[in-house]
């Protein structure tokens, strides 16, 4: 595996990293058996720099890192996130709110240390930004778990620029996590300068755009339980759009030689060394596949290709309903 810098630390993360959502939330059903496995086989393929939030499975995914985390300790470079409340009912976007308060903060992490049976987090995320709470506030508090050994470093997740730049006043943001990818460009232009401006890297999520990009995702056939069969990206005529566009893109990776995730995970890592994309998977063939990635070169035509693609069939979407996006995208 190769490795990048975390923002302007001496550590060295895996260019590719492990998001572990779906192991336990949002993505249909769970088998913590292959879960763990694949944590394992992470391990054994240097991918050491694990993603997770209090908020998936309400606590559940930081419970099931623990089985591998605690005797691979020294092994694991953990980053986790407090932010996000559920009410009761589910993990449906309208149950789901945004609490950055100080207050909560400190039981968040304390619960987050226990889950994960550990006395240090790595890398610790505000989730979402809270219109209730300034951000110096928020940042602020997180700065005292730093001075309390708590957390080593600290994250921003989905931040405008300007946010990024306010918080980075009060504490050094180590990492800003945003969706990066083929079909999702948001960071581009200002937060990306800024983050390169302050040093700040960039984890990118769903570089495989949530799978759509692998060109395996059954649209028509997604049950009702996997919450990406509620996202416009896989309704309607953006569905259409995005089944011509993956296919196409399909075929390029084909004379690369690679798999779509391949290269769809390569094309994040070309876009800078200051970029570290973290696909997430709960079984271990796709984790071997994404590994992979690290070795595929992009041309400069290459690159240019992939744009043209993308341009062909422009009625991608957007990546989360109205409301999801209206609330909690970019502040």
């Amino acid at each position: 595996m190769k490795y990048r810098k975390l923002g302007t630390t001496t550590e060295k993360l895996p260019a590719i990293g492990l998001g572990c959502m779906g192991m336990n939330f949002a993505y249909g059903t769970t088998d913590d058996k292959e879960s763990i496995a694949t944590l394992e086989k992470a391990l054994d393929l240097g991918i050491n720099f694990w993603d997770t939030a209090d908020i998936y499975g309400n606590g559940l995914n930081e419970s099931l890192i623990s089985k591998v985390l605690v005797p691979n300790r020294s092994k694991v470079f953990i980053a986790t996130k407090f932010g996000f409340k559920m009410k009761e009912g589910g993990a449906a976007p309208g149950n789901m709110y945004v609490d950055a308060s100080p207050a909560w903060m400190k039981k968040a992490v304390e619960l987050s240390l226990q889950r994960l049976r550990t006395d240090v987090i790595d890398l610790y995320y505000l989730h979402r930004v809270d219109d209730a709470v300034s951000i110096e506030e928020s940042v602020g508090a997180m700065a005292q778990l730093v001075k309390e050994g708590k957390v080593r470093y600290l994250g921003l997740s989905e931040v405008s620029a300007a946010t990024l730049r306010r918080a980075h006043a009060v504490h050094p943001i180590a990492a800003l996590q945003s969706e990066y990818s083929i079909l999702t460009r948001d960071p581009e232009g200002s937060v990306l300068s800024a983050a390169r401006e302050l040093g700040t890297s960039l984890v990118a999520f769903s570089p495989l755009s949530r799978g759509l990009i692998t060109n395996t995702i059954p649209i028509s056939t997604m049950p009702a339980t996997d919450f990406r069969s509620s996202l416009p990206r896989y309704q309607g005529e953006h569905a259409s759009n995005n089944l011509q566009l993956t296919t196409q893109f399909a075929s390029i990776a084909s004379g690369k030689g690679c798999t779509p995730a391949q290269l769809a995970i390569a094309w994040v890592l070309a876009q800078g060394d200051d970029i570290i994309p973290i696909p997430g998977t709960k079984k271990r063939k796709y984790l071997e596949e994404n590994a992979g990635a690290a070795d595929v070169v992009l041309t400069t035509e290459d690159l240019a290709g992939i744009d043209a693609l993308v341009a062909k069939y422009p009625n991608v979407g957007e990546r989360y309903a109205e409301g999801f996006m209206r609330n909690l995208v970019n502040k």
